[in-house]
């Protein structure tokens, strides 16, 4: 079993900055793909980032350039950098992990980050 808990949401003024951490329990941390997600009030479940088992990241377009996601697998654990924050970004954002079983999938019970003035 994974347990994954994230920390470092909060309340932040447009154009500020956030780092999200989610720290993974368990074995087999390098070997799952890592995933943030966000869900806004009343919106479905969105796809931020990933980062592959090599490290390599990926990212929705809404978040393109402002979004960095890394790995520590030495720490089991995922950051999701967020600068030039918007209100839009305004959600729970949780950490989800994948594999290396097809059909192994964890999620995080969320973090709330706010975006306003």
């Amino acid at each position: 079993q994974v347990q994954l808990v994230e920390s470092g949401g909060g309340l932040v003024q447009p154009g500020g900055s956030l780092r999200l951490s989610c720290a993974a329990s368990g074995s087999s941390f390098s070997t799952r793909v890592m995933y943030w997600f966000r869900q806004a009030p009343g919106k479905q479940r969105e796809l931020v980032a990933f980062v592959t088992l090599g490290g390599s990241p990926n990212y929705a377009d809404s978040v393109k350039g402002r979004f960095t996601i890394s790995r520590d697998n030495a720490k089991n654990t995922v950051y999701l950098q967020m600068n030039s924050l918007r209100p839009e970004d305004t959600a729970v954002y949780y950490c989800s992990a994948r594999g290396p079983r097809s059909g192994d999938a964890y999620w995080g019970q969320g973090t709330q980050v706010t975006v306003s003035s």
